[in-house]
């Protein structure tokens, strides 16, 4: 039923509870697991100003190598749970890069933390995975705190 899930994570808690979840949609029949991380490009543009291009590009190669370190955690994880991983970071607007990818791995549902890292945006559910809820064309299975 559920045989390729795109699991987007921001590497928080409520991240990380989603991944004991999509473990147990093995059972169900899943096989195969996006796992993608958006970095907000919006975050790095606010701080663009106030550095130089070249401290700017250290900051940005930075970040996309620490989460690169983050997910293969995860896909380590995931393989040893038997399932088959594909990981993927893209920079842009998360709900608008979730929603592409959702559609270009042609996913048969998302498994999605119900708030991510940044509470300030948030009121009752976060303001990425509402949404995504909102605009998925799959199921999206939220997992709460």
């Amino acid at each position: 039923m559920f045989e390729k899930i795109l699991y987007p994570t921001d590497l928080s808690d409520v991240a990380e509870k989603a991944l004991a979840y999509i473990k147990k949609l093995k059972a169900s029949g899943a096989r195969e697991v996006v796992v993608l991380h958006v970095i907000d490009e919006r975050g790095f543009e606010r701080v663009r100003p106030f550095m130089g291009e070249e401290k700017f590009e250290a900051l940005k190669n930075h970040r996309e190598e620490e989460t690169q370190k983050h997910l293969q955690g995860i896909a380590k994880e995931l393989t040893e749970a038997g399932l088959k991983v594909t990981l993927r970071i893209a920079t842009g607007i998360p709900v608008r890069e979730i929603l592409r990818v959702e559609k270009e791995e042609n996913v048969s549902a998302l498994v999605i933390g119900s708030h991510g890292m940044s509470n300030l945006e948030e009121l009752f559910l976060g303001s990425v995975s509402e949404k995504v809820i909102r605009r998925s064309r799959t199921p999206v299975f939220v997992i709460k705190r």
